[in-house]
């Protein structure tokens, strides 16, 4: 049995979690930063970290207790190192080293983007460990910052398929969200809109890029912008519900229809859907009814940024006997490897 005490603050939460055997989650504690933001229309570097610092020590503190465990109970220690904001990241990681030092715990800088993935494997303490995803398996990992399609044959093993070559789907929900006058964070926001509108309403061209597992929704943004400049201006209130509903469809039809043709192509006996836009109802629902294998989209907490997916991740590295040397720096940009 192996016990990990986690850390997350990437961005704009504060999360600690106990985490056993990489899936079975005995605590999960975040502090939210969003009613903070919300006031900027998206998240604030230095505000965050400060936010980070005052949260620290009672989100870990509750952690531990949720999870009827001390420092010296715990056998290792993670942390995200990377990729995020700078400044957020530094907290954590200063924290865990801390920790780690005096307890004298192992410790281990883990990938942000690999915890996503491992999310998928978690489940609450007091239900039954459900259906593990099977390898091979394609992952679908769709946030704020990030949209890839990554094959994975066997635990840790990544081969990125594509990536965003511009903006990521859940930064153009950000982006759109703040055109429609719908706040941060734009996904909760579109989706909550998109229910009273039509999805076939506006004719968006679906930005397929033929040929290459890459995304690019840059241009849906600006195809989004016109047709709001344009209502504007011939005096016509704007059908907002509507706008939101052919949005969010034509980025769920683009994200759905990659990830099924890659697993496909890929010979992937499982799918996994991970980041922040795995929240996403529409998309949730679609790939789950049209996917030939078996879909795994982690429970609605640990779609978003939390500290049990750190946990998740780390596991599978204690396995190998890693760890991180007390002197790592944090990597602000990191990718899957």
């Amino acid at each position: 049995m192996t016990r990990i005490l986690a850390i997350e603050t990437s961005c704009d939460e504060t999360a600690a979690a106990v985490v056993e055997d990489g899936r079975r989650v005995l605590s999960n504690a975040v502090a939210s930063q969003i009613e903070i933001h919300a006031r900027y229309g998206g998240v604030f570097p230095e505000v965050a970290s400060r936010q980070h610092i005052l949260a620290m020590v009672p989100v870990a503190e509750q952690a531990l207790r949720e999870a009827h465990l001390s420092v010296a109970e715990v056998d290792a220690i993670a942390v995200t190192r990377g990729p995020g904001l700078p400044g957020s990241l530094a907290v954590g990681i200063n924290f865990a080293k801390g920790l780690a030092l005096a307890a004298d715990k192992p410790l281990l800088g883990i990938n942000h983007l690999e915890g996503h993935i491992y999310a998928a494997w978690l489940h609450e303490a007091d239900q039954p460990a459900p259906t593990p995803p099977e390898f091979p398996l394609m992952a679908l990992l769709v946030s704020g910052g990030h949209t890839e399609l990554i094959f994975m044959e066997g635990h840790l093993r990544y081969q990125r398929l594509g990536s965003t070559r511009d903006d990521a789907a859940g930064e153009a929900f950000d982006k759109v969200a703040r055109l429609l006058g719908l706040g941060y964070p734009g996904g909760p926001a579109i989706q909550k809109a998109a229910e009273n509108g039509d999805p076939t309403a506006f004719a968006f061209t679906r930005p397929w890029l033929k040929d290459t597992w890459d995304f690019s929704f840059s241009g849906l943004k600006t195809a989004v912008l016109r047709a709001v400049r344009e209502i504007e201006a011939a005096g016509r209130p704007l059908p907002v519900a509507h706008l939101a509903a052919s949005f969010q469809a034509t980025v769920v039809d683009v994200l759905v229809g990659k990830a099924l043709k890659a697993a496909e192509a890929f010979g992937a006996k499982s799918i996994v859907v991970a980041g922040g836009v795995s929240a996403n109802r529409l998309l949730r629902e679609r790939i789950t009814a049209e996917a030939e294998v078996p879909v795994h989209i982690p429970p609605l907490r640990y779609c978003t940024d939390n500290a049990a997916m750190i946990a998740a991740a780390a596991y599978r590295r204690t396995l190998r006997h890693e760890q991180t040397p007390l002197d790592f720096d944090l990597m602000p940009r990191w990718e899957v490897s």
